[in-house]
């Protein structure tokens, strides 16, 4: 089975030291990407680890496809014990900086411990090197790379860093790269930030060598091309209107299920502010959105349909400028756009105040600056609240996505069970549901197909595949790319869910942690079927025989 190459490269910030780890074992089990990170997470984090603790490790890993010349493959992921969710959960980025990694020999870097100075780390094949940088302390993430290019001849591309929103701990702080792609759903962010480290670099020359099926790679890359795609166009906006018209856009904080203004700031309203094309690393599809509103002059990345609902229908904003503003503040401080915008929604809801964009704009800087009632909001909607007095509509402690659950009954199921919470992306129910695969309502003969998706997402992230290549890209491709047959790629993906549910069950969770903040017809059942295809216990807990050969787990405390 075609897998990443290289070390593990631990890096110890208290100490100030590195050591590189042969995993190559691992890797040929694992694949790379979520799944290796995922393993090693689970048996060196001790289940008790404070997420904002010396003892909560951080790990950037790639994938043996970041070695390929293909599209959908630049991308990389980020695994940590989340301070949004408190379980373990993993993160994608895409951009530049897969490659600039994979240049430095590794495949996968760990960071633990804590600094006592605020640190830039740099990374090359031929060592680690600690920079204290007092001088970034609250510096806005373009700051950051404008500093790396001054000082280190480095660009974003070579970089991942943090605004002072990770410096504040503010819970779903995001770790940014290419200052507009970001590590967002997690609070990842903070846990750079708890570790006092502000920025890490990428270079060398010292690439492994990954033998990537040439023919099965070119094929896929020829298609994202040549492909006629209304994503080229309008990225995931696109999708704005079908969903506002046709299923449901979350409205005023969840009060309503469409928002009149959608048109307004949907797919053809980002498009005509799109001034250039933009892709992430070696990829031929370019769905990227650099916009420009004329009128002003102000430019961001985007927005993709999430801040659109985030920052748009969920406030009550109708008007695209403002929700760019959002985005840009966003990108700037270093939050993931769609747990700021909900939370604002929320305060928005406590003010009777939905349609204020300026206020949004501004809560959402003092959330990162914890300033104000921003200090509150920092610890996101399931924290906060029961001080607002509205609903927490939330899932495992993690901001709802925009695809309504309410209304996709097979995306609640999901949500449901998801170990990351309410994050869409953790099996894609939608995306099937609205291709009309399957049926928006109900959830019977739904736990099969979950189950595939959610293996299906694990091990694409361990590839690692852009989740923007799943018509371009099916299990033959898969088979070709990897050799190996398709099951058991989807046998690396199961491996990743019952790690992370085994994890998350020592700090508690079980299957009272999968109840929703809202009815869903025959929730219940769906549950334990489930349960009983994972052979989970009916709690929601996974056999603990399973990982009797696992490492022994150590205390945060010893």
């Amino acid at each position: 089975m075609l897998h990443a190459k290289g070390p593990l490269l631990t890096i110890d910030l208290t100490d100030r030291t590195a050591t590189r780890t042969d995993i190559d074992d691992l890797l040929s089990e694992t694949i790379g990407g979520r799944a290796t990170a995922t393993h090693l997470a689970h048996d060196r984090i001790p289940f008790d680890a404070d997420p904002f603790g010396p003892a909560n490790r951080a790990y950037l890993s790639t994938g043996p496809l970041q070695h390929a010349r293909m599209s959908f493959t630049g991308r990389m992921n980020m695994t940590a014990l989340s301070p949004l969710t408190d379980g373990l959960c993993s993160s994608n980025a895409g951009g530049y900086l897969s490659r600039n990694f994979a240049d430095t020999g590794v495949s996968v870097v760990e960071l633990v411990g804590e600094s006592d100075d605020l640190l830039a780390v740099h990374v090359r094949d031929d060592g680690v090197t600690f920079e204290a940088v007092p001088e970034l302390a609250g510096a806005l993430v373009p700051a950051v790379s404008d500093y790396a290019e001054e000082h280190h001849d480095l660009g974003p591309e070579n970089c991942v860093a943090i605004g002072p929103a990770g410096e504040n701990l503010v819970r779903f702080a995001s770790v940014m790269t290419f200052d507009s792609r970001a590590f967002g759903r997690g609070g990842f962010g903070a846990v750079l930030g708890s570790k006092n480290v502000k920025l890490v670099t990428f270079e060398g020359d010292s690439r492994p060598d990954v033998d990537v099926p040439a023919d099965a790679a070119g094929e896929i890359h020829r298609d994202a091309a040549t492909a006629e795609d209304s994503m080229k166009r309008q990225g995931t906006a696109g999708g704005t209107e079908f969903i506002n018209d046709n299923f449901s856009l979350p409205t005023h904080y969840f009060e309503d299920y469409e928002f009149e203004h959608a048109a307004d700031i949907g797919g053809n309203a980002v498009e005509e502010k799109k001034y250039k094309k933009a892709a992430c690393s070696q990829c031929a599809f370019a769905c990227k959105l650099p916009t420009r509103d004329e009128g002003t002059g102000f430019e961001t990345e985007g927005p993709e349909f999430e801040t659109i609902y985030s920052f748009g229908s969920s406030q009550g904003v109708g008007d695209l400028l403002d929700v760019m503003k959002a985005n840009e503040l966003c990108d700037q401080y270093g939050m993931d756009t769609i747990s700021a915008g909900v939370t604002v929604a929320a305060y928005l809801k406590r003010e009777g105040a939905f349609g204020n964009a300026d206020l949004a704009q501004e809560v959402t800087e003092q959330i990162a600056r914890r300033e104000g009632v921003g200090d509150l909001l920092a610890e996101g909607v399931h924290r906060a609240h029961d001080d607002l007095g509205v609903d927490d509509m939330t899932m495992k402690g993690m901001e709802f996505a925009a695809h309504d659950g309410r209304v996709l009954h097979g995306l609640g199921l999901q949500y449901a069970v998801s170990n990351r919470g309410g994050d869409h992306l953790y099996g894609e129910m939608m995306g099937l549901t609205y291709g009309g695969v399957i049926e928006a309502e109900g959830t019977t003969d739904k736990v099969e197909t979950l189950i595939e998706q959610e293996n299906y997402c694990a091990f694409r992230d361990s590839g690692i595949v852009c989740a923007f290549s799943g018509q371009y890209i099916d299990p033959e491709d898969f088979e070709a790319l990897f050799d190996t047959d398709y099951a058991d790629l989807l046998d690396v993906g199961a491996g990743v869910i019952e790690r992370e549910r085994h994890f998350n069950n020592h700090r508690g969770y079980d299957r009272a942690d999968d109840e929703l903040p809202y009815d869903l017809p025959g929730i219940d059942t769906a549950l334990t079927e489930y349960y009983d295809a994972r052979q989970w216990n009916d709690d929601g807990t996974v056999p603990e025989p399973r990982f009797d050969s696992g490492a022994a787990q150590a205390s945060a405390d010893d």
